[in-house]
């Protein structure tokens, strides 16, 4: 556990990448005491300075909570849930739930989309959007999306300071997001990212990745959505008649292999093998992700 003193990065961000990674991995446990200074000095092999700098950091990152003449507690993080099959946004499913979410919006211009957004949109001509939601000033997730530009004419970033894209979508240029695909990953945190959302480079995040498509069956958006992984959690929906979730094997290659046909009206529900697996599937996110 000791820190490595070759490393340039300073030694109480050592410490405190040390002490989050086992905060967010439960061998630290919300409520439980965080090991005395002494204790932390020994184990890292630093010098009491060292070790209050990282807890303060750990402390404003509310990761733990200091108390004066008491035992600092590792923190029970808030937690904020949001269906992945769903076409609606964070914007509605936050105020379904009753909570306020905030929208900065980081830039609003054109720029040419990559490959998979490109083929999807069937345009280099986009709009590139780049915003930060954030609860109760905890950032959430950080989004970038990209729009046709022929479609959104007029677009501007104060439009969509602390609104919502697709209600500003449905309401002003008459495009109502109803479809799509998402794909989650685990990703790490790059510095930009990392900044943004207030966590450590190299840390982790949840990668919501899709494609959105408007009531006429056309493509309307091309996004990707990092989130914290210490807040927010997917919930996952499975029941006898669908399938919500399913698996998609990376070939060798990394890329993903084909998956089975779609389900078409008419045909006999998913085997009984394939709910199994759909809720063997559901529980390992659930466990992953939450």
């Amino acid at each position: 556990m000791a820190v490595d003193r070759s490393d340039p990065r300073p030694l109480h961000r050592q410490v405190a990448q040390s002490l989050r990674q086992q905060i967010l991995g439960h061998d630290l446990p919300p409520g439980a005491p965080l090991p005395s200074e002494a204790e932390l000095c020994a184990a890292f092999g630093v010098g009491r300075s060292v070790v209050r700098q990282a807890v303060a950091g750990l402390a404003a990152d509310g990761l733990v909570i200091r108390r004066q003449g008491r035992p600092t507690l590792v923190a029970s993080p808030a937690e904020y849930r949001r269906l992945v099959q769903r076409a609606t946004g964070l914007s509605d499913q936050f105020a379904v739930a009753g909570q306020e979410l905030r929208t900065v919006v980081r830039s609003l211009r054109p720029d040419s989309p990559p490959p998979r957004a490109q083929a999807f949109l069937h345009t280099a001509d986009a709009l590139r959007l780049e915003r930060l939601r954030l609860v109760a000033g905890d950032p959430l997730a950080y989004v970038r999306t990209w729009l046709p530009a022929a479609k959104v004419p007029g677009l501007r970033d104060e439009d969509l300071t602390d609104a919502s894209l697709h209600r500003l979508l449905t309401r002003n240029y008459g495009l109502r997001p109803v479809s799509g695909r998402r794909q989650v990953r685990a990703v790490a945190a790059d510095d930009m990212l990392a900044e943004a959302l207030r966590t450590e480079p190299g840390g982790p995040l949840l990668m919501l990745e899709g494609e959105t498509t408007d009531q006429h069956g056309n493509a309307l958006e091309w996004f990707t959505t990092w989130h914290r992984a210490d807040r927010v959690v997917f919930d996952i929906d499975v029941s006898e008649t669908s399938e919500t979730v399913r698996l998609s094997p990376l070939d060798a290659a990394g890329a993903e292999a084909p998956g089975p046909a779609p389900e078409t009206p008419g045909t006999a529900p998913p085997a009984p093998a394939d709910l199994d697996r759909a809720r063997e599937l559901a529980d390992e996110l659930r466990r992953l992700l939450g």
